[in-house]
């Protein structure tokens, strides 16, 4: 067994892998890891189905033509090298990636800002925690999550603000529900617009308004102080800054958090009355025009208190992406140098410079994402290397991002394949390594780095980011200071540059590691940093020191910022966010089968009096549109959703479906402060997209549709895919052959004309190779039971579309570790064979694994006992 570290969320859970012998891998949790003592959410449970090398990207590639490695680096490095010389150092961008390794992180930021010479170079990470970064730097003084993962074990309150645990976090939602279960006084207070699976563990859910955290935590604020419940001595001893946010909060009254008295004046009572209160917040706070503000309003409720730093107390922002964290550590963000040190101070800068002995080094903040993207528009910059990231889908205004990258000169993309929607706009495509051939160091939440190891072979041509850009730079004269041979000995010069940054007053210091050796490094387990002779690991803050000039924390006076107008033609405020068994645009997890039959094609949640208005039926197609693009999504009629307000969810790409590119709908407004872009309020206009037909389909081959609509998702041997179009088709039979391309293939048929529905399939030696089923309306067949039948024999039963009566139907998966079906769970509750979610547990598996279906179980326990208690 190797033991290495999860490629998705920033929880950072320890995975065991071993080969299966297939070309593929065995996962499981590793239960001596911090992070996560074993368990695994969905997404986790399936990395041994995403490994395999269908769609990588095996050589390099220079305007389309298959090149050596030296030739694409040369390239790569001569053309930099013409356009800084032409055009200065300003004229050339990295935009990286949170899933990048540390290793690789440390390289290109010290390429960029210590040889190059320029800060610009920025992450995707700006787009989840930027805010919390900026926040954190106003109040603390420095980049610091003050706690760790086991304060939610000893917390007496939980706020989860912002933050779908559940989904996005499950492990964390998990462990946060068994401390619940083992001490039954704790209290979960979620704040969200939406009802989400997280709030089935909430003993009050505060269904906020769109952008009213500000408004609501100086509520808490202002209540606290009225209570009594603030630390006059901490706050005299510790904190400035105190009479300006109150004054501030106290103006801003309790306007805009759209929340009822009577839930405020509960929740202030809750916090007020508890000690240990831990605040977790996600992109629900970061992803908006004011998020800076949100996050330092909760810091206020904290600060003022003296509650953090301590065991079960203090505010935390949980991040995105594995190493998020490594990133801000490295100096990945365009405001920051290395190990936490900062543009602002002439002695870090000039420090870091000497220490890489660097012939210049940048001196001022470079250009963040959006910016960033806006300097390619307008040619200030000139070439962009993007690595490990998808921006034509993950930045805001995305349409305008993919013809911003197709007309910059030079575009060098470093991916794991080709077929994404900015591989697509690159001139140098770099082959690089995926998770599971990659060797370094990620960082999680709570400051605990962890070994990422190598478990499978390099394919291909493929290299290590660190090569990769450690190749370039020798390519433009700077080979002495890229000349390392191994992870470990990037790893080793870091933490040296960490001690350094130490004895300039930096939090973030692991010298204890800067004379790692190579077997040390190879066997290193987890620690949380920092590790040097004085500190090692733990909490921040709970002394009352911060890294502030004058050592006091500091509370930043805030007040609520209006959203964007909606307007009659955008009355509706969209938010977005992700499902729980997808990830980021699907590179990886849209390669597991199983991962995809939870939520299998994009969506947007629609309150039920909205849907009435609008005359959208369940199941009905409805088109998202304002100034920036336009989205074509599968109507989800729920209450779940506030009226006025709806929910799409980021994943889907042009790679997966015809217009659900939902980033195309989000502009490009931004935090002042942190320049993260708000992507949860947008305003978009709703109508009801009407179809002339609706489509089903499976196929053993990839292929791409030509519909007006249309997503695809992987089955167990092919694909399924849910259709739509505009103009009545005249030849089902023909439609079906051009669309499978299989022309002369016998085909078994049920086609009604009057009624316009057709059910076609086509054999081969009694295989069923492909299936189409269309009529007027969205078709109503078992999905499950057809995508089965796919390249299996005997399946003449394929055109009922549903199974045979003495075979079972599982339905729609919700328990995607063990594929258990909708129906199989209904019948068990209907039947009375369960009543609970251990009995569920005990007939049929299901949420007894990594357990993020199990809000799921719980609505569906309730619904169908109360159905059967009425009948």
């Amino acid at each position: 067994m190797i033991r290495s570290t999860c490629p998705y969320c920033g929880v950072g859970c320890g995975v065991l892998l071993s080969q299966d012998g297939a070309n593929g891998l065995q996962v499981q949790g590793d239960p001596d890891h911090p992070a996560n003592r074993g368990r695994l959410c969905s997404k986790g449970s399936a990395l041994g189905e995403t490994v395999g090398l269908d769609g990588r990207l095996l050589a390099p590639r220079v305007n389309g033509e298959t090149v050596d490695w030296d030739t694409a680096l040369g390239t790569v490095a001569t053309r930099f090298a013409q356009i800084i010389a032409e055009h200065g150092r300003d004229a050339v961008a990295f935009y990286v990636s949170g899933q990048l390794l540390t290793e690789d992180y440390y390289v290109a930021n010290k390429l960029m800002k210590g040889f190059i010479g320029t800060a610009n170079i920025d992450t995707n990470s700006r787009l989840c925690m930027a805010s919390s970064v900026a926040g954190h730097m106003r109040a603390f003084g420095s980049d610091t999550v003050p706690g760790l993962y086991d304060d939610l074990d000893l917390a007496d309150l939980v706020v989860l603000t912002g933050s779908n645990l559940a989904w996005c976090h499950p492990v964390l939602y998990q462990r946060l529900a068994a401390a619940r279960a083992a001490r039954p006084h704790m209290r979960v207070v979620v704040i969200d617009p939406r009802r989400t699976a997280t709030c089935d563990l909430a003993d009050l859910h505060l269904r906020i308004a769109p952008g009213g955290d500000v408004a609501l935590f100086n509520a808490l604020l202002v209540g606290l102080v009225d209570r009594g419940a603030v630390d006059p001595a901490y706050i005299k001893n510790h904190i400035t800054g105190f009479m300006a946010a109150m004054a501030a909060a106290r103006g801003a009254g309790s306007v805009g958090h759209g929340i009822a008295e009577a839930d405020l004046a509960q929740f202030i009572g809750i916090w007020g009355a508890t000690k240990k209160v831990v605040t977790v917040y996600s992109q629900g706070i970061n992803q908006s025009a004011s998020g800076t503000d949100k996050v330092n309003a909760i810091l206020n409720c904290h600060l003022a208190t003296g509650r953090i730093g301590h065991p079960g107390m203090g505010p935390f922002s949980v991040t995105g992406q594995s190493n998020a964290m490594g990133g801000r550590e490295v100096g990945g963000l365009a405001t920051m140098l290395a190990c936490h040190l900062g543009f602002q101070n002439p002695d870090h800068h000039k420090a870091v410079q000497a220490f890489w002995n660097a012939p210049v080094i940048a001196d001022k903040p470079g250009l963040k994402a959006v910016d960033m993207f806006r300097a390619v528009a307008d040619g200030r910059i000139k070439a962009i290397w993007i690595i490990h990231t998808n921006p034509v889908v993950s930045m805001p205004d995305a349409d305008a991002v993919r013809a911003t990258l197709m007309a910059c000169p030079f575009v060098v993309v470093s991916d794991i394949t080709d077929q994404t929607d900015t591989a697509a706009c690159a001139d140098v495509l770099l082959p690089a390594t995926a998770w599971g051939e990659k060797d370094g160091t990620v960082t999680n939440s709570d400051r605990t780095i962890s070994r990422q190891r190598a478990v499978l072979p390099l394919p291909g041509q493929a290299r290590a980011d660190w090569q990769i850009l450690a190749g370039v730079a020798q390519r433009m004269g700077w080979g002495d200071a890229f000349g390392w041979q191994t992870p470990a000995d990037v790893f080793r010069e870091y933490a040296a540059l960490s001690k350094v940054a130490g004895a300039l007053g930096s939090d973030f210091d692991i010298s204890d590691h800067a004379t790692i050796s190579g077997a040390e490094y190879a066997g290193l387990a987890p620690f949380t940093w920092p590790q040097n002779p004085q500190k090692r690991g733990g909490r921040f803050f709970g002394d009352g020191q911060f890294h502030t000039p004058d050592g006091r924390g500091q509370m930043i006076a805030v007040s609520p910022v209006a959203l964007q107008a909606v307007t009659p033609d955008h009355a509706f405020r969209l938010n977005t966010g992700r499902i729980r068994d997808q990830w980021h645009t699907m590179t990886r997890s849209g390669k597991s089968a199983r991962l995809s039959q939870h939520l299998a094609e994009p969506f947007v949640e629609i309150h039920p009096s909205d849907a009435a208005r609008l005359g959208v039926g369940p199941a009905e197609l409805v088109m998202l549109r304002n100034d920036h693009g336009h989205a074509i999504l599968r109507a989800w009629i729920s209450d779940a959703v506030a009226p006025g307000q709806i929910f799409a969810p980021i994943h889907w790409t042009a790679q997966n479906a015809a217009a659900a590119r939902i980033d195309t709908l989000v502009p490009g407004i931004v935090d002042p402060v942190s320049g993260q872009p708000d992507s949860k309020a947008a305003a978009v206009g709703v109508s009801r997209f009407d179809m002339a037909w609706y489509g089903f389909a499976v196929t053993a081959q990839d292929l791409t549709p030509m519909s007006e609509y249309w997503a695809k998702t992987r089955i167990a041997g092919g694909w399924r895919m849910e259709l739509a179009g505009r103009e009545i088709v005249s030849d089902w039979l023909a439609y079906a052959q051009t669309l499978f391309g299989l022309a002369g293939i016998p085909a078994a048929t049920v086609i009604d004309r009057q009624r316009g529905t057709a059910r076609i399939a086509f054999y081969q030696n009694n295989r069923l190779l492909a299936a189409l089923f269309v009529g007027p309306d969205p078709v109503e067949i078992s999905r499950t039971h057809v995508a089965g039948l796919i390249s299996t024999s005997g399946t003449q039963s394929v055109l009922a579309g549903r199974p045979n009566v003495d075979t079972p139907d599982p339905g729609a998966t919700v328990c995607a570790c063990l594929n258990v079906g909708a129906n199989t769970i209904r019948t068990v509750i209907e039947t009375r064979q369960a009543c609970s979610l251990i009995t569920l547990g005990q007939v049929l598996g299901a949420g007894t694994s990594c357990g993020s279906c199990r809000p799921e179980l719980n609505a569906m326990l309730q619904k169908y006992r109360l159905q059967d208690a009425a009948e």
